[in-house]
């Protein structure tokens, strides 16, 4: 009897540690470091030849070459096909007489074509500085606090750079004011010694009764005194038919000039993004007509990287970029008149950018995708003509192309690879005809520290509707004989996907480092995700708290059916932003599927967050069930109750992306629930936690081992990032 009880004892005591027939392991400092060189930043000093070239305005270009041994620049002229080889940068353009390139302004400052001026914004008010007599003007002055001219400083944008858009001529700037003046302010608390200081903005939320306008005005400064024109229209929604809001990228989108500068081209976008209004402006007399307009039932948007609409002038014509068909296409309108003339591009597949029209020879340049079969990622470069016929695919090879046109449009750059081949960097002309093969990636010594690339894979979607596709990262030593516990990394856009960049990288987040601590980490595009069909992007219109979650759940069992080493007894989520929203959201609604989550900076409650960016996905706030709204609705706080798993929230205490009362919410809720979580503030750290992210990377792996591993971590592990002994400093130069 006693032998029994001790057995029994035993077996229990071995059971606690023992996974699925697996030791949990106590992982080392070593094992940790092994993990850590797999990291991007680790990675790079082993790739030789994978090169970042740069025209210059004379239609050159020029690059630094890496390879094991040594480091050089080159120089390389497509017209003559000829090259100039250095060692240090400047010789490299002493030798080809090269002139070095512009001096880049401030970043807060916004610098004409011709050069001459610099823009910039003091005390709400537009001013202009001659670049080369220092002298400046105010080119407004009624510019107020909240009332000010091109500021570019609400939601979770608080820049001081002038937004706007120089005329070709350098005679004038088309902008706005911006009347912020109804909404209310953000607040955040710096952390310090004594009291702490506040911080505070405008900061627009769905369900606001009115939000951000700006008035648009034309500013002349041919007049000696400069001139404002206030076009003659009613305030406009600050809103845009490619970003959120206007003002995209820190410049004034959705604006164009005539060769003349005497006309402007112009979108209106409502509020909710279901209307583009397009419309062209008498810069002279501030006179605005209507051309046509585009409604839609869920959101307009006018391409992904580049708004791609034109206004050609001198046809008096507009390309027009509309997706009617299910599919984003290049659409001939009359500019006149606003009548159709003829579709430009047509098929099952997605005009991505227009990088160029060629108004003499009317003739496009584009990037699409899914034309060519396989990946429907993967970007290719076409040209057609205006009038729909002589489509060419100019780069044939397969993969992601990136593709780099030079200043005189004659010439463009292509490099082309695959998430598990490595890049290739070609110059051709614009009939496709290569010139040159600059470089071919070397990935040998990479190769030979025991990398590997990721596993590209597709599966159904969760309706059976489409086919998705991802990336599979899985240890080096992988042993297919045991199982491994699943980590799914989720970023559900919509304005974005998880796995983002089809082009090779050696190494993607931390994906590849989770994976060597004894791991599977699946990344996947599931349907809402961008750059497919219409009907793909809005799968979840409406309603973000979807978060691709079905798509995931599927994706996993279809892999489990192919891979017999994952768990999917154990699987673990994680995500920043959108992803920290999709985290919380998977862990509560999935209880049974998902252990372990870790939710980073999450925009649980969109009430909570910019009101541009959730009106554009879900539309405006109106009233819902149970006395709650469409919003409050797909808030996760509301279903904190159903948390089983290990959950760990992070947020920046100053994140003034994603304000860090979205966390507060769910873990207010799940406190209310008598819920067991875990809670990590960074207290000055802003949406992407600058010099916190490695301790952040390493608590996330801790979490990990800890709860979906059932293992234990290293104590206290640093992160390092090793220099890249071949890249030499300026001053070294």
């Amino acid at each position: 009897m006693k032998h029994t009880r001790l057995l029994l004892f035993l077996i229990c005591l071995l059971g606690g540690t023992f996974v699925h027939g697996q030791t949990a392991p106590t992982l080392t400092e070593a094992d940790y470091e092994r993990a850590a060189a797999m990291l991007d930043g680790n990675l790079a000093r082993f790739v030789d030849g994978d090169i970042d070239p740069k025209w210059l305005p004379d239609n050159r270009l020029w690059y630094q070459l890496l390879t094991e041994d040594k480091a050089e620049f080159k120089l390389f002229d497509p017209a003559t096909k000829k090259w100039v080889t250095a060692d240090t940068k400047a010789a490299l353009f002493e030798k080809a007489a090269a002139q070095p390139e512009p001096k880049r302004p401030s970043r807060d400052e916004v610098v004409s074509p011709d050069g001459k001026y610099i823009a910039f914004i003091r005390d709400w008010n537009l001013w202009v500085r001659d670049s080369t007599s220092g002298k400046e003007m105010a080119l407004t002055t009624d510019g107020v606090k909240d009332f000010g001219y091109a500021t570019d400083n609400a939601g979770w944008k608080h820049s001081d750079r002038p937004i706007l858009s120089w005329s070709p001529d350098s005679k004038k700037i088309a902008t706005f004011q911006q009347d912020q003046r109804h909404v209310q302010d953000m607040y955040l608390v710096e952390t310090k010694v004594g009291a702490p200081e506040l911080q505070a903005w405008k900061y627009p939320l769905p369900g606001d009764s009115a939000i951000i306008q700006i008035h648009r005005v034309i500013i002349d400064l041919t007049t000696g005194k400069p001139k404002m024109v206030r076009l003659k229209m009613g305030p406009d929604a600050r809103r845009g038919t490619l970003c959120d809001d206007i003002a995209c990228d820190g410049t004034l989108g959705d604006v164009e000039w005539s060769e003349d500068g005497k006309q402007l081209a112009f979108v209106s976008t409502s509020r909710d993004h279901k209307e583009a209004h397009v419309r062209i402006a008498n810069t002279e007399t501030g006179a605005v007509r209507d051309v046509f307009e585009e409604i839609v039932d869920t959101q307009y948007e006018s391409g992904q990287g580049t708004a791609n609409w034109s206004y050609l002038s001198g046809s008096n014509e507009i390309i027009w970029y509309s997706e009617r068909s299910d599919w984003g296409h290049l659409y001939l309108y009359d500019a006149t008149s606003g009548q159709l003339k003829n579709q430009i591009t047509s098929g099952d597949y997605v005009v991505r950018q227009v990088l160029h029209v060629d108004e003499k020879a009317r003739v496009v340049y584009f990037i699409a995708s899914g034309r060519e079969g396989g990946n429907p990622y993967y970007r290719y470069l076409y040209r057609v003509n205006l009038n729909g016929r002589g489509l060419t695919l100019l780069t044939p090879e397969t993969g992601d192309h990136a593709v780099q046109f030079s200043p005189n449009h004659q010439y463009f750059l292509d490099a082309y690879s695959q998430p598990d081949v490595p890049p290739i960097f070609q110059v051709k002309n614009t009939k496709g005809k290569q010139i040159a093969t600059l470089e071919k990636t070397d990935l040998s010594r990479l190769q030979a520290t025991g990398w590997q690339p990721p596993t590209p894979f597709s599966v159904r979607s969760a309706d059976d509707r489409w086919d998705l596709y991802g990336l599979l990262y899985t240890p080096t030593d992988l042993d297919s004989t045991k199982t491994y516990p699943v980590i799914v990394y989720i970023y559900p856009g919509p304005q974005g996907g998880s796995v983002r960049s089809w082009s090779f990288q050696a190494g993607r987040r931390d994906n590849q480092a989770l994976a060597e601590l004894g791991f599977v980490v699946m990344e996947l595009e599931g349907s809402c995700n961008p750059n497919r069909s219409k009907s793909f992007h809005d799968a979840c219109y409406g309603d973000m708290s979807q978060n691709t979650l079905p798509d995931q759940v599927a994706g996993l069992r279809q892999l489990a059916n192919r891979y017999a080493f994952l768990d999917l007894d154990r699987v673990g989520i994680w995500g920043h932003s959108g992803g920290g929203f999709a985290t919380v959201s998977a862990m509560f609604k999935y209880p049974d599927f998902f252990k372990v989550g870790i939710a980073e900076s999450g925009n649980h409650d969109n009430r909570n967050y910019e009101d541009d960016w959730g009106e554009r996905y879900v539309g405006l706030e109106v009233p819902a069930e149970q006395g709650n709204t469409n919003y409050g609705l797909q808030a996760n706080q509301l279903y904190a109750k159903d948390l089983k798993g290990d959950l760990l929230l992070v947020h920046g205490g100053l994140d003034d992306n994603v304000p860090p009362y979205n966390s507060y919410l769910v873990a207010d809720a799940l406190i209310k629930a008598n819920k067991d979580f875990d809670m990590l503030v960074l207290p000055n750290a802003r949406h992407g936690y600058g010099k916190d992210s490695y301790y952040m990377m390493r608590r996330r792996w801790d979490y990990f081992v800890e709860h979906l591993m059932h293992a234990t971590p290293p104590d206290a592990f640093e992160i390092t990032i090793q220099d890249d002994p071949r890249i030499k400093s300026e001053e070294s130069e």
